[in-house]
């Protein structure tokens, strides 16, 4: 019988990832850039360097195989966000919404530009006192950057994903 267990989430893996292909792209997956963005794929890679979990469940989670064998969450904005405040726990990393000032390296930060919706998820790579828009300096695809300070944003509105850990599936251990 598989039972999940919560692992920590390694937020010094995936800030390296995400200054090691800042600028670059990783050669095992697609780049997104002219058909929409790399942003969140990106997103998807650096956090998946610091959990090393995916969940393959079709069409609600969150894994990359190939670009045409990739679940939504991967790639799209809104998408990433509703797989990782999920409320039941499933394979996988799992955050929760917080003010911009809890956010930690590692984590997440989406920006609605327009009124509609949000469409770029940036990875925080550091955080200043006071924790506030030009003290985040974030790293990015579509608009490759990193170090990048957030308040060099023009958005609207923005939304943090604190990544709290990751679920993964174990073979229980029945002696």
């Amino acid at each position: 019988m598989k039972r999940l267990t919560e692992i920590p989430y390694d937020r010094g893996a995936a800030v390296r990832y995400a200054h090691t292909w800042a600028y670059c792209r990783n050669p095992r997956y697609f780049n997104y850039d002219g058909i929409g963005g790399d942003c969140t794929n990106f997103a998807s890679q650096c956090l998946y360097a610091g959990t090393g979990v995916m969940n393959f469940t079709p069409i609600y989670g969150w894994y990359y195989l190939d670009p045409n064998d990739k679940a939504p969450a991967w790639t799209g904005v809104p998408y990433f966000r509703n797989f990782l405040v999920r409320t039941e726990p499933s394979p996988g990393p799992f955050a929760r919404e917080v003010s911009l000032e809890e956010v930690e390296p590692g984590d997440f930060i989406q920006l609605r530009f327009d009124k509609e919706r949000f469409t770029h998820t940036p990875i925080v790579v550091e955080v200043g006192s006071p924790a506030a828009p030009d003290n985040i300096l974030v790293a990015a695809h579509s608009d490759d950057t990193d170090f990048c300070p957030l308040d060099r944003y023009d958005c609207r509105a923005l939304r943090c994903l604190h990544v709290l850990g990751a679920w993964k599936r174990e073979e229980n251990q029945e002696k």
